[in-house]
C-alpha cells in the first residue's frame, strides 16, 4: 500500500502519523499506542493459561507412563500426543507474553496455584481419562472466557487462544471417545 492510498482512505491514519507513533516508545517492541487491552490483565491471563498448559503437560506425561491394562495402548498414545501439544501451547503463550513486554512465569512452586486445571494423578486408566477430560473442559471454558474478554482489544492474543481452544476441544473429543470404548 503506498502513502497516497493510506492518506486518501478516510478510515486509515495518515502515514506521517503512523511513522511518528512508531518512533515513540520504541522500547515497547510490538506493543504500540493502538494496543487497547489492559496489558497487565492480559499478561496475568496468559500466565494463568501458561500454568494450565504446563500442569496439563505434566499430568498427561504421568498418565502416559502410569497407564496399564488391556485398553491402555490407545490411551497412552493419546496422552503422549496431548502432552506434546500442551507443551507447544505453553511455548506459544510464553512467546506472546514476551511480545507484550511481560515475563512468562515458569515457577514450579506456584504452578498449580495459578493453573485453572488441577493435577490429579488418577488411580485407574478410567480415572486418568476422566481427569484429563475434566481438565480439558476447564481449559475450554477458560479459553472461551479469555477470548471474550479480549474481544477486539488484542486480536493477536485472541487468535492464538482461538487456535489453542480448537485443539483443546479436539482433546476433549478424543478423551470422550476413549471413555466410550
Amino acid at each position: 500500500m503506498d502513502e497516497a492510498t493510506l492518506t486518501d482512505s478516510p478510515s486509515m491514519t495518515d502515514v506521517r502519523t503512523l511513522r511518528a507513533r512508531a518512533r515513540r516508545h520504541i522500547d515497547e517492541g510490538a506493543v504500540t499506542e493502538s494496543y487497547s487491552a489492559d496489558r497487565e490483565s492480559v499478561l496475568k491471563l496468559l500466565n494463568e493459561a501458561l500454568a494450565t498448559e504446563l500442569v496439563c503437560t505434566l499430568r498427561y506425561r504421568r498418565h502416559y507412563y502410569m497407564a496399564k491394562g488391556p485398553n491402555s495402548e490407545a490411551a497412552k498414545a493419546e496422552f503422549l500426543e496431548h502432552a506434546d501439544q500442551e507443551l507447544a501451547h505453553a511455548g506459544q503463550l510464553a512467546e506472546r507474553i514476551v511480545q507484550l513486554g511481560g515475563e512468562p512465569d515458569f515457577n514450579p512452586a506456584s504452578l498449580t496455584a495459578r493453573s485453572h486445571a488441577e493435577y490429579v494423578e488418577g488411580k485407574s486408566l478410567e480415572d486418568m481419562i476422566k481427569e484429563n477430560l475434566v481438565a480439558e473442559r476447564v481449559a475450554i471454558d477458560s479459553y472461551r472466557e479469555m477470548i471474550n474478554y479480549l474481544g477486539d482489544k488484542d486480536s493477536t492474543s485472541r487468535r492464538m487462544l482461538e487456535e489453542i481452544l480448537a485443539v483443546e476441544e479436539e482433546h476433549a473429543e478424543d478423551l470422550a471417545s476413549l471413555l466410550g470404548t
